[in-house]
């Protein structure tokens, strides 16, 4: 009887919160394609960019393809060490439109993104600044459609979740599990709610008014933050001004990984910085990392769990447990498989769920011993450490 209680418990506990994890993200205001307006304020792209030869040019020149009759595009070579600048060289030599910038020595005190776009914020004219990645490519329509979109909600600073574009077994196991965990507790209403105080903002594209730019301090205000997207947010909101985040992934997309390798460099190296100075996130964090951990290697074994104990005579009782096992897996591939669906990949990925839990559990765990142990993370060939 133990055993039919224990698995009822996991059961209800399991699809209350497969059901829970899954209803937290919705993004209402959906960026769609729209024309250029008939009067084109001029619109500034600030794109940082770090040993980026294998996608500066794709990004470039998908920004000077922009329907958007005016705008200008600055990089700032942040002291690349490949082919990045001799690419951006190449490509502003046919467009006078793009302005490459070499980058100088980061100075104390700053982190290395932060010092790259107020590098190029600095030159910027545009009465708009659109802070694009690297690694992130607009469709002809992107900026003309944020813009309109922008104009439309009274955003003082707009930004988009993207599609992110995987390409490699490990991506299209592991990505969808950490977008998973990073929605939970982020509630796009709270964010787009004047009258909260949440507040985020997608590094990958930011679209922000240069005047209240300047008027929150710019870069400056947060320039030893390495995850200086979600600094700027904040201040942007709490001094006043209208934030709203957009599902941009009609128009905007985002290879962030190429292999694991860079993946686990990636996200443990987010992560620490997310958790290093909130001790009650990194007690959480951990935590849930357990929990995703616990789940990876239990969810494969529950239901043959009951089918060995039907074997040995469990009778009715080893059939419920069963059938919960069951139940439970079945909802949490067709739940899975719904958001492997949604970012472009096969749902027979759902199946790898547990697989991924177990690399995303690793992540936080080897993150929250940074932060305990005070190892820091290394990035770009930069090492940050706890403050």
């Amino acid at each position: 009887m133990p055993y039919i209680i224990t698995s009822t418990i996991l059961f209800i506990a399991a699809l209350v919160i497969i059901h829970w994890i899954h209803n937290q993200y919705h993004l209402d205001i959906i960026v769609t394609p729209a024309p250029p307006p008939a009067d084109a304020p001029l619109i500034s792209i600030c794109i940082p960019a770090r040993n980026e030869e294998s996608n500066i040019r794709r990004c470039v020149e998908s920004a000077l393809a922009q329907d958007y009759p005016n705008l200008e595009v600055i990089v700032l070579d942040d002291r690349s060490t490949d082919s990045t600048l001799t690419q951006l060289k190449e490509i502003a030599s046919r467009d006078s439109r793009l302005l490459p910038i070499s980058g100088s020595d980061l100075p104390e005190g700053w982190a290395g993104k932060p010092y790259a776009l107020f590098q190029a914020s600095a030159v910027a004219r545009g009465e708009w600044l659109c802070f694009v990645d690297a690694d992130t490519f607009l469709a002809p329509q992107a900026i003309s459609s944020c813009h309109a979109k922008a104009s439309e909600t009274k955003a003082d600073l707009f930004t988009t979740m993207n599609e992110q574009v995987l390409g490699s077994f490990w991506e299209k196991v592991v990505m969808p599990l950490v977008m998973t965990a990073l929605s939970v507790g982020f509630s796009p209403r709270k964010v787009n709610d004047p009258n909260t105080r949440d507040a985020i903002a997608n590094g990958q594209f930011i679209f922000i008014r240069r005047r209240v730019y300047d008027s929150i301090g710019g870069h400056a205000k947060v320039k030893d933050q390495i995850v200086e997207d979600k600094a700027i947010s904040e201040q942007v909101k709490w001094n006043g001004h209208r934030l709203i985040v957009a599902d941009g992934r009609q128009l905007i997309r985002t290879r962030m990984y190429t292999s694991l390798p860079a993946m686990w460099e990636g996200w443990t190296k987010n992560i620490y910085l997310g958790l290093r100075d909130h001790p009650s996130m990194l007690l959480l964090g951990a935590f849930g990392a357990l929990l995703a951990l616990l789940a990876a290697l239990f969810l494969p074994a529950w239901p043959l769990l009951g089918f060995v104990w039907f074997l040995n005579g469990g009778g009715w009782m080893a059939i419920s447990v069963l059938v919960q096992a069951l139940i439970v897996w079945g909802w949490l591939i067709h739940i899975r498989g719904i958001v492997a669906h949604e970012m472009n990949i096969s749902r027979w990925y759902a199946f790898t769920t547990p697989l991924g839990a177990g690399v995303f559990a690793a992540m936080m765990l080897t993150s929250a011993w940074k932060v305990v142990s005070g190892q820091g993370v290394t990035w770009r060939g930069r090492k940050y450490h706890q403050k």
